[in-house]
């Protein structure tokens, strides 16, 4: 019962953050963490223990799956080469520079426990990555790379883990043969994920429930991760492989209703995952360092923490500017291919290398004995040297990623804006084409023929004068903005006379609810019309 209580409190801690977070546009992972990190520290309150297997089978495939499906194909395929560079490469980097750093400054860190505390702190976290960028005004090609980068990088890291816990296990590792295994984890993976897809794109061509096709939308990085593991191959690469494939075909499955309802219940479902996660990571430090402490003084251990920190974020910084500028010295068709980047916008890439949950949780999952009956060879240390640098990568990163735009100089973005602007007035144009021809004018008497075109004209007037940077005169503007002023005190009128039946109770609340979902439908489209 405590369990239950402690959840739902946790909960509602996390809806009050959010809020706050947003209206002093802070990234929320970092005020998560920070506020369960200090409620964590009251003293009376029911110890936390973050269990990995909750972390990896119950937060890992639906934050995952979220974050594949919100992103562009196109865009992921466009950036892949940089994406590869940093989720392979970088992470390989990162966990054999800090296996070195803490091989020779830890004392007693066998190489074995070193490559696993690499393995455990190299990649960046997809969640801290987009909340952190979020509303920054930075290219789209730049969130593209960040957000492709903590899609992929998980599944290198967590296969570096595992060969690493591996060595320690059974005090064997041969190079070749893991990195032959890699490959097939990785490749076997991914195809899991697609046939997962396949599949269950099939099933939601068949449905025609939004509810089903909700309930489907969480079933599927559960069937990918599920499917992937058990036949021990990767299961990241799976959801994200599953989510990407099903993205792409959103039009060709889902009704209009479907997608309404399904967006809106993942956006609140995610909201509330992602708060859990980075609260419960705060929560989790007393039993880490009252854990910790029975083996080395906190200040000794604080002080590895922040040197494997400073390793970690130093050699992103070491693997980031030469991978981006080298192979473009070196090869004349990626010069052609790729647009040059400018070093402010690297910067920020190198600088954007938050840890998270997945690091913990692999942290969490280290066995307490060896097949021996032997403790792990510092599992505390190695776990109160994770939490550190989550803490100083999300606080730290996070906080300064702003200040360091400002003074780079790093304007917003109206690329995206731009595109958008492209693409309404290119769905008006044809619409108003389809308007006028033989086929549109079959579909409506002249007057309703009419009146449309009217609508779509205003629309498309309206667009060209944002395309083209101009403002509206006010004797331009005023039919619109009356036409619309009317639209909406007719749909307030209509929930004043939908709220005065409710009131009498003399109708139907389904019916009522169901009128008020299509008001709200109609004061949506005016806002888009507005913008």
């Amino acid at each position: 019962m405590h369990n239950i209580e402690l959840i739902i409190a946790l909960l509602a801690v996390v809806t009050i953050l959010a809020e706050v977070a947003d209206r002093f546009k802070l990234p929320y992972p970092v005020l998560l963490v920070v506020v369960g990190m200090s409620l964590g520290l009251i003293p009376g309150l029911p110890r936390v223990t973050l269990a990995p297997d909750l972390v990896f089978l119950l937060f890992l495939p639906p934050l995952l799956y979220e974050a594949a499906w919100s992103t562009s194909w196109p865009d992921f395929k466009a950036a892949r080469r940089p994406i590869g560079l940093l989720a392979l490469g970088c992470v390989l980097f990162t966990t054999t520079l800090v296996a070195v750093v803490a091989h020779m400054l830890i004392p007693g860190f066998s190489w074995p426990a070193a490559f696993v505390l690499g393995a455990i702190i190299s990649p960046p976290d997809a969640v801290a990555a987009t909340s952190a960028t979020k509303g920054l005004g930075l290219p789209r090609r730049v969130i593209t790379i960040l957000e492709g980068e903590s899609l992929v990088n998980d599944a290198t890291g967590l296969i570096a883990y595992r060969y690493a816990l591996a060595a320690v296990l059974t005090g064997h590792f041969v190079l070749w043969q893991a990195g032959l295994q890699l490959v097939w984890v990785a490749a076997a993976g991914t195809g899991i994920g697609l046939l997962v897809g396949w599949g269950v794109y099939h099933v939601h061509r068949l449905t025609r429930n939004a509810v089903v096709d909700t309930t489907l939308t969480f079933l599927t990085p559960y069937l990918a991760y599920l499917a992937a593991e058990e036949l021990h191959v990767s299961g990241v690469l799976a959801i994200v492989a599953a989510g990407l494939f099903l993205a792409r075909r959103a039009a060709f499955i889902f009704s209009h209703q479907a997608r309404l309802q399904t967006y809106a219940v993942w956006h609140t479902t995610t909201l509330l995952l992602n708060g859990l996660v980075f609260i419960l990571i705060g929560l989790a430090l007393p039993n880490i360092l009252a854990d910790m402490q029975a083996d080395i003084p906190w200040w000794q251990a604080l002080s590895y923490g922040l040197l494997i920190t400073l390793v970690v974020i130093i050699g992103r910084l070491l693997w980031v500017y030469p991978g981006t500028y080298l192979p473009r010295w070196l090869s004349r068709r990626i010069r052609e291919r790729e647009p040059q980047p400018s070093l402010p916008l690297v910067t920020v890439i190198a600088w954007t290398g938050m840890r998270g949950v997945v690091s913990l949780a692999a942290a969490l999952a280290l066995p307490l004995t060896l097949g021996s009956g032997v403790p792990f060879p510092h599992r505390n240390l190695i776990l109160f040297i994770t939490f550190v640098v989550i803490f100083c990568t999300l606080v730290g990163q996070g906080l300064s990623l702003v200040p360091l735009i400002r003074w780079l100089g790093i304007g917003p973005d109206d690329s995206v804006e731009r595109e958008e602007v492209e693409l309404r007035l290119y769905l008006a144009t044809q619409t108003t084409a389809y308007l006028s021809s033989p086929a549109g004018q079959e579909q409506a008497p002249a007057d309703v023929l009419t009146r449309m075109k009217n609508r779509y004209e205003i629309r498309l007037e309206r667009l060209h004068n944002r395309a083209a940077g101009i403002i509206a005169s006010r004797l331009d503007e005023k039919p619109i903005t009356q036409f619309q002023q009317l639209q909406e005190a007719i749909i307030e009128f209509e929930r004043g006379v939908l709220e005065k039946l409710r009131r009498e109770e003399k109708t139907s609340e389904e019916l009522l609810r169901k009128i008020e979902n299509e008001l709200d439908l109609e004061e949506s489209r005016l806002a888009l019309d507005k913008a």
